[in-house]
């Protein structure tokens, strides 16, 4: 019987030592996961893998997983190999999509051995640990996960429909921004290369306008070849694209086609000298920080370079102001092949190509109650204007942190908005490509454009390097769950023990979550009745913040010595990791009236 289980290792702090973490690997030790869905509600993690499914109680009533074996339909897998793919990693039935249904159901999906498939699974009502499915009744899966498993897409689910971008063919060629299920006709794109070009989907999220509903929207954050880029053959960008969530499509050839469908740039750029900046185009993750305005999340993105100079990262952050600002702007317009682009500066039809029909464009005389009332030259010009002339820039026009020439890549982030004793702090899970995890923040001083990384841990969450393939946070639990093709962890945000049993320690870990209560270093909560807190995020100067303790015996110092006396010819054991990764540990040897410095690498 499969359970969590702790993790160990010799070389690194940071989860053993602290015994953080709990992994799991399937009830075979080989879980190749490829879908998670943190389900909050009924307090379970659900997971995806190839030919299997899973389900983890998060309470601990009930440690045991449940799992449901689900492989390709019959014939399906001889098929996949009869036609050339490879029947371990190609051949299979490769989970790549969990949503949530109903109160009771999941919607999943897998590539069925390179023909989709689709399937509800029922896991019960809440406090219930029931996962049952009939691997019978499927329903075909094409347009809602790719057949490829080795292909990116991107999906939410919202009111019973599945919106989704994605290649939906068993070649890997027909790039599409699909609408399925629920009660209204299947919607898409059109084949054109201005709409979507070799497009590769990250992420995908309902973000309203406002409190008519009618005004709701999906956006797509992808990557593809730029049309605009001129010369630059093979450029690639970053975009956000987006449609209305009641778009019905148009007359005639836009039958069942995406009638509202715009884009934008994202620009993370590093600005350089003579005016040339530093590009960073590859969009690797993206995720939505939400507040308690749901029309106006922060928007934090993961960007890599594609240059061969140089190998760098970016995390970038996006406000909604921003993004619909740039919707609302000029569209990018090109007369002719011999043209350069530019903004169209010609009358622009009524009402305004990519607007929803809602309140605001019905008015007196001219009511638009769907997409299909609007008139064909709206229409026309969406189709031959899908991209907007300015692009959106990041929070003061620059990232918000920047990695180069580092032994790794980052892959997935996630933040946690967490609030401390002067003033909120937003802290950065990333995951990597080989297995790690890094918490930073990032600090801005007034109004200075500089930020200052601050890399509270990096965590090596499994045995082996693997890349991180999904970060989700549960505020609820206070939990981290990782995921990769190995498996996946349980990490705990914050363990504020592990700072160390002073003071200063305390305060020079710089983490938001923790504080020094009087007694130990603690998870600080705002509606904490002990008066005696002491955090410095800002400055970890432990001589302001400790200052007072002198009562308790702690040395006052930023320096703290420790005296370890030993005999001739015989080994003692020296601590060379310090307890935050803002402290450093140097040790001397006295020699008579000299002292040496001893290397903590020899």
């Amino acid at each position: 019987m499969a359970q969590w289980s702790a993790g160990h290792s010799k070389n690194r702090r940071y989860l053993v030592a602290t015994n953080r973490s709990s992994v799991f690997s399937g009830h075979h030790g080989q879980l190749s996961l490829t879908a998670v869905f943190l389900d909050e509600y009924h307090d379970r993690l659900f997971l995806g893998g190839k030919d299997v499914l899973y389900s983890l109680r998060l309470d601990n009533t009930n440690p045991d997983s449940k799992e449901i074996y689900w492989p390709p339909l019959p014939g399906n897998r001889d098929d996949c190999v009869q036609r050339g793919k490879d029947s371990q990693t190609e051949c299979a039935n490769f989970v790549r999509l969990l949503q949530p249904y109903n109160r009771t159901h999941l919607l999943a999906c897998g590539t069925g051995a390179f023909q989709p498939m689709c399937a509800f699974v029922y896991v019960g009502h809440r406090g219930e640990h029931v996962f049952t499915m009939d691997p019978t009744n499927v329903e075909n899966g094409r347009g809602k996960v790719p057949h490829d498993p080795s292909l990116p897409f991107a999906s939410t689910f919202i009111g019973g429909e599945l919106y989704t971008g994605l290649t939906a063919d068993f070649l890997g060629r027909d790039s599409v921004i699909f609408r399925s299920l629920g009660g209204r006709s299947t919607m898409r794109t059109e084949t054109d290369q201005r709409i979507l070009h070799d497009p590769k989907f990250v992420a995908a999220h309902l973000i309203p306008d406002n409190d008519d509903r009618d005004n709701d929207k999906v956006y797509f954050f992808f990557t593809e070849k730029a049309m605009e880029a001129g010369d630059r053959e093979g450029a690639i960008h970053t975009r956000v694209g987006r449609v209305c969530a009641n778009d019905a499509g148009g007359q005639r050839v836009l039958v069942n086609k995406w009638s509202t469908f715009i884009k934008a740039r994202l620009v993370c750029s590093v600005p350089g000298p003579h005016g040339i900046d530093t590009h960073f185009d590859e969009l690797e993750d993206v995720f939505l920080l939400r507040g308690k305005d749901e029309k106006n999340p922060d928007v934090y993105a993961i960007f890599s370079t594609i240059s061969n100079v140089f190998q760098g990262f970016a995390v970038c952050v996006y406000s909604m102001a921003d993004i619909r600002e740039a919707f609302n702007g000029p569209f990018a317009h090109k007369e002719g092949p011999d043209y350069q682009w530019g903004p169209y500066e010609g009358r622009v039809p009524y009402p305004r190509p990519g607007v929803c029909p809602s309140k605001i464009t019905n008015q007196p005389g001219r009511q638009f109650g769907s997409t299909k009332d609007f008139p064909d030259a709206v229409l026309q010009f969406a189709r031959g204007h899908p991209l907007m002339w300015r692009p959106v820039y990041p929070a003061m026009r620059q990232p918000l942190l920047v990695k180069a020439n580092v032994p790794y890549r980052l892959k997935q982030i996630v933040v946690d908005r967490v609030e401390a004793d002067d003033g909120q702090y937003d802290v950065m899970f990333i995951g990597t490509d080989i297995g790690t995890v890094l918490k930073v923040i990032a600090l801005r001083s007034g109004n200075s454009l500089d930020t200052e990384e601050v890399t509270l841990e990096e965590m090596q969450v499994f045995k082996v390097q693997t890349p991180i393939t999904s970060l989700d946070i549960s505020v609820k639990r206070q939990a981290l769950f990782v995921g990769s093709p190995v498996g996946v962890a349980q990490l705990r945000l914050h363990k504020c023990e592990t700072y160390g049993k002073a003071c200063a320690e305390c305060c020079l870990a710089r983490d938001p979550y923790c504080a020094w209560d009087g007694t130990s270093c603690t998870r600080y909560t705002s509606l904490s009745k002990r008066r005696f807190r002491r955090q410095d995020i800002r400055h970890g100067n432990p001589v302001l913040q400790c200052l007072d303790q002198k009562l308790s015996g702690e040395r006052l110092d930023v320096t703290e010595e420790r005296v370890v006396y030993g005999t001739e010819n015989n080994s003692t054991f020296l601590e060379c990791i310090p307890r935050s990764p803002q402290a450093t540990v140097t040790w001397l040897v006295q020699r008579e009236d000299r002292k040496e410095e001893v290397s903590c690498s020899s």
